[in-house]
């Protein structure tokens, strides 16, 4: 038939792609930068992959690919003096949250405006090359004040709070002289865990008589890896599943360190004897621990100017949203208060001096991880506990009720901005 349709010139003429366009030398580079970054930020894998392809796009390039992985990016683009390929592995650094603003600043500018590329670059390696807005000092104090107010969220004893803020400053400074010693960084959580652990054991058990465990639980919550279980969760549950896996392993060594420092503090100062524990504070106490979160996270990881009221009300809200869910199902806690949190970091962006909503999303994680997982089988996984499989696998389900909470409070989100975009450009 091909040959008769060739006789007859009736065959339709085969289909030509298009040349790849010229996109600017700058494409690339900047790619692979944005990308570390962007994972040195804590996002996702399937997040960066959107963000990276919608600044190729918007920059012309038409043929755009990306492998990202929690420990480097892959980038290849198609032009129209070839393919052009870079790699680069993320320096698991972290950013502060006033350079996750900035550079979600940037990336949104971007995604929705013509930047010049080279200044693009420029102002992704001064983000990365910023230093925290606060000093050393404040900052200390700003890991005591995150302290107390998980001490009021978690355990709301009156005699403990000076406890909580002295032990917060005392892990505060150790983490500070871990930005500055790289091998006391490598050991850093079981340095901590270990001292604290040490002090509520032969301190402050037998001055106060309270509970040894609520006692070193407040000083140590800035280690755990509640945010990256989380985003592992979600990324599992979006078929990301080597990224999702690779981080879930991490997030499970990291709290491995930590348990082996309690264990080793058990070792020499004693074992972690339950006591009752003291009174506790009224009702007040959990909202004026989210404050104290809010401004101690301010101080600690650094917010960008005026992003403190903003914060507390996203902050707030998921608390608010994770005990209302707890009268309904206490297990499914971290999925209500998670629910919340896009749309009102939704809402504060689109505000006229509303932050990037990752600098609210990342405190309100902070307050809602410990809350729902209230480090349950610590206690059991220490002591030998015979209830610690039932801890653990309350500990599982309320890290993937928070991811599943997340997802679905994302994509309600975007489904609401797109039907609102439809409605006012119809």
């Amino acid at each position: 038939m091909r040959r008769v349709l060739r006789a007859l010139g009736d065959e339709p003429p085969l289909a030509v792609e298009p040349e790849p366009p010229e996109v600017s030398p700058d494409l690339v580079p900047l790619l692979r930068e944005l990308g570390t970054a962007l994972l040195d930020s804590g996002r996702s894998v399937t997040d960066v992959e959107d963000d990276l392809e919608a600044v190729a796009r918007r920059s012309g390039a038409s043929t755009v690919g990306t492998l990202v992985l929690p420990t480097g990016v892959f980038v290849r683009v198609s032009t129209a003096s070839g393919a052009v390929a870079d790699f680069s592995a993320a320096e698991a650094s972290g950013l502060n949250l006033d350079q996750i603003g900035a550079l979600m600043t940037l990336v949104r500018r971007l995604r929705t405006s013509d930047v010049p590329l080279a200044d693009a670059r420029a102002q992704l390696r001064a983000i990365v090359a910023r230093p925290p807005r606060f000093g050393a000092a404040l900052t200390v104090v700003g890991h005591g004040l995150l302290t107390v107010g998980f001490g009021l969220v978690l355990n709301p004893t009156g005699p403990l709070l000076p406890v909580y803020l002295a032990l917060g400053l005392l892990v505060g400074a150790l983490r500070w002289l871990g930005t500055r010693w790289p091998t006391l960084a490598t050991a850093l959580p079981v340095v901590a865990a270990f001292v604290v652990t040490l002090l509520a054991v032969d301190v402050v058990h037998p001055w106060l008589g309270d509970d040894p465990l609520s006692v070193l639980v407040p000083p140590l919550v800035s280690f755990l890896p509640g945010s990256v279980l989380t985003v592992a969760a979600i990324e599992l549950t979006s078929n990301q599943i080597v990224a999702g896996a690779s981080r879930l392993v991490y997030g499970v060594a990291q709290l491995l360190l930590l348990v082996f420092g309690v264990v080793a503090g058990a070792a020499v100062g004693g074992p972690l004897v339950a006591a009752p524990q003291g009174d506790r504070r009224g009702g007040w106490a959990p909202s004026v621990g989210g404050l104290a979160v809010g401004l101690g996270q301010m101080l600690f990881a650094s917010s960008p100017r005026g992003s403190l009221p903003w914060v507390l009300l996203v902050l707030l809200g998921a608390y608010a949203a994770q005990l209302l869910g707890s009268l309904a199902a206490a297990p499914l806690a971290g999925f209500f208060g998670a629910l919340v949190i896009a749309p009102l970091a939704a809402l504060v962006e689109r505000s006229r001096h509303g932050p990037p909503a990752a600098v609210t999303t990342l405190p309100a994680f902070w307050l809602l991880v410990p809350g729902a997982l209230s480090l349950l089988g610590l206690s059991d996984l220490v002591n030998g506990g015979p209830e610690a499989a039932q801890e653990i696998a309350n500990a599982v389900v309320a890290v993937f009720g928070i991811a599943l909470g997340t997802l679905v409070g994302s994509a309600v989100t975007r489904d609401a901005g797109r039907v609102t975009r439809t409605l006012f450009t119809s």
